[in-house]
């Protein structure tokens, strides 16, 4: 099941410590897992749902790829790549108006060669099926994949990621207490969860909320949830989980999906300065700061080590350009 997939990535992404930044934070030892490094058109943690996806709709012979997201969305610009990659055509449904110019992960996905409908205020995919009837009328064979690619085929590439997270751990001969990272769609969270259990990997999950909306009506909690229940059975995993077992950090998420505060700027400038690692204003910018914030607070147990899965998508700061540099004088 974990080896039907498409490769599209460069895999394992590296594990490295922040020496610097963890020099910032006494009592603790901090470590970044680079899936902003996986190689599909600038990188991202997509890319690990993707080659489970891209690989679905082959098998089923589909020729033509229907997604969507907000217009700096990870997942459309690395869906693009990636059927670029598979040759199989690609339409975008991105939320918002048309803008003059194309910018960050629009760009890309322009260049990528997709085909791109702006939804207005839609941009979870509402449209979907209506795009899908009119390519249908026209010889497209459509594979749908769901706004953030989060259904259980997708999830699969983060339960392969914890084999391949337990597996450098041992190597490297290292024990990580937590893990801190974005979580928007679920996908992600899903599968890592279920990789835990299945790998018997022993740490915890932080994952922070990104967006405050709802999707398809449920909580991200219970789209989650729904993913882990779905997910066990064909995995062979006994466990029960209830919504009590899906941790969410709703935090920092009150300024909103999209919207950039001096909170994410910092973190941003901080890792940057520090690291010489580039976050995303959006998803990985919010969750850096979530986890400074916590350690700075001591939330964490000193001596802890602590990783933050980068789930990339630096190119979306390029549409955030005026709040990181203003010409002065």
């Amino acid at each position: 099941m974990l080896d039907n997939k498409f490769n599209l990535g460069f895999f394992p992404t590296p594990l490295q410590k922040l020496e610097n930044l963890s020099e910032s934070y006494p009592g603790y030892s901090i470590f970044i897992k680079r899936d902003d490094l996986t190689g599909l058109a600038s990188g991202g943690n997509k890319t690990r749902k993707l080659e489970y996806l891209i690989k679905q709709a082959l098998d089923e012979a589909c020729n033509t790829v229907i997604t969507a997201g907000a217009q700096q969305s990870n997942h459309c610009r690395q869906t693009a790549a990636a059927c670029a990659k598979a040759r199989l055509e690609c339409h975008l449904l991105l939320g918002g108006e048309e803008p003059k110019v194309y910018d960050g992960n629009l760009l890309l996905s322009s260049i990528l060669g997709a085909h791109i409908h702006f939804t207005g205020s839609h941009r979870k995919g509402e449209d979907i099926l209506q795009v899908k009837k009119e390519l249908e009328v026209n010889n497209h064979k459509c594979f749908v994949i769901p706004y953030g690619g989060s259904v259980l085929t997708g999830a699969l590439g983060f339960v392969n990621a914890v084999k391949e997270l337990k597996d450098q751990l041992d190597a490297q001969k290292l024990k990580i207490d937590y893990v801190f990272f974005a979580s928007s769609s679920g996908g992600m969270q899903a599968g890592l969860t279920l990789g835990l259990e299945l790998f018997q990997l022993d740490c915890e999950l932080l994952p922070i909320n990104i967006d405050k909306d709802e999707t398809g009506g449920l909580s991200l909690e219970e789209v989650v949830l729904n993913l882990i229940n779905e997910g066990s059975r064909p995995l062979n995993i006994k466990r029960e989980y209830t919504l009590k077992d899906i941790p969410l950090n709703r935090e920092y998420d009150k300024a909103g999906y999209g919207n950039v505060t001096e909170n994410e700027k910092n973190a941003i400038l901080e890792l940057a300065s520090k690291e010489g690692i580039l976050l995303d204003p959006v998803y990985t910018g919010r969750a850096f700061h979530a986890m400074l914030d916590q350690l700075k607070k001591e939330k964490i147990p000193s001596d802890s080590n602590i990783l933050f899965w980068h789930s990339g998508g630096f190119p979306a700061i390029f549409e955030y350009a005026d709040q990181f540099h203003t010409k002065k004088g």
